[in-house]
């Protein structure tokens, strides 16, 4: 069902990458070879799938209605990122959440010097550019979001992000999304489900292309699930919603496609000082813990990670010499 794009060869060199790591428990747990994007669904790979609850199988799931999804998803050629022409090889990635640590930060200068910008969400960028860059290289979404961000953000102005070559990556969470992909690859009015008649293509704000449209495989979100966030919810009655936030599925797909990765905006143990999000400027928000999300297990895994060297966690705290950007 899935196609591995393979990516670059020249990256023995880039140090500070889970492709390189020491470290022996993600040394295990990674697969170099996972596939990262959705294609050509036989029926093997249903019936092996539908044993598995949205977003990581089609359990409960009609295969006619998400085959008329799956035989449009276009078989990408080529790999989501490349190194930049001139450089050393190394593909230098900064993953955006939005996460209040950033308000104030003044990060965005740092953050649109890397070669690429991950964003998911509602990634407010207008009038927080000193914080959060204004630079959007790939952008990931559910159907759920894309829709409601706009929506619930419009006070901040917000859009869809829609920089020139800019490449969207899908979650496809459950029959919605395959509903939308369905309305949005056939350039038509979505035919059924909650998104009826709405016309998907224009939430991208003209950024839309299909040849830089991605959908993750069913695995490779159960891989990011059973191998790094295996949550102690999942033994719980609830088990059924319990799944990694996008904002980790996101940081994933750049620590695969990326040699060197930088998160900023995401849960640290200080979270309890900042609002939710980093455009709660002027009323102080706290965090809400929704029952589907384990972020304490999330906030322990990117400070594992940072403290292995795979990434660099923005912090505010506990600043060594070596986490200081160069």
């Amino acid at each position: 069902m899935g196609t591995f794009i393979k990516q670059p060869e020249d990256q023995q060199t880039c140090a500070r990458s889970l492709r390189n790591s020491k470290d022996e428990s993600f040394k295990k747990a990674f697969l170099p070879n996972i596939r990262l994007y959705m294609h050509n669904l036989s029926m093997s790979e249903w019936n092996r799938l539908s044993h598995f609850n949205n977003p990581f199988g089609f359990m409960q799931m009609n295969y006619d209605e998400v085959m008329i999804s799956a035989k449009l998803i276009p078989q990408q050629k080529e790999p989501l990122l490349v190194p930049k022409p001139g450089g050393d090889g190394c593909i230098r990635c900064a993953v955006v959440g939005t996460a209040g640590i950033l308000n104030a930060s003044k990060m965005g200068k740092e953050i649109d010097a890397h070669d690429y910008v991950f964003r998911m969400n509602g990634a407010v960028v207008k009038g927080f550019e000193e914080d959060v860059g204004n630079r959007t290289s790939v952008y990931v979404h559910t159907a759920h979001s894309i829709t409601s961000s706009p929506y619930l953000l419009r006070k901040f102005g917000y859009t869809v992000p829609h920089d020139e070559g800019i490449k969207y990556v899908m979650i496809p969470e459950g029959m919605r999304d395959f509903n939308w992909l369905q309305g949005l690859l056939q350039g038509e009015r979505i035919a059924a489900g909650p998104y009826k008649n709405r016309r998907p293509w224009t939430y991208y704000c003209g950024g839309y292309n299909e040849s830089r449209f991605y959908v993750l495989d069913q695995d490779f979100l159960r891989y990011i699930r059973n191998r790094f966030l295996k949550s102690v919810y999942l033994n719980s009655t609830h088990w059924s919603i319990v799944r990694p936030t996008n904002g980790a599925f996101t940081l994933f797909v750049a620590l695969h496609t990326c040699d060197i990765v930088s998160a900023y905006g995401f849960m640290t143990e200080d979270y309890g000082k900042y609002s939710n999000y980093y455009y709660d400027k002027h009323v102080k928000t706290h965090v809400v813990f929704y029952a589907n999300h384990d972020y304490r297990m999330e906030m322990r895994l990117w400070k594992k990670l940072h403290d292995s060297k795979i990434l660099k966690l923005y912090q505010t705290e506990s600043k060594t010499e070596t986490e200081k950007p160069k």
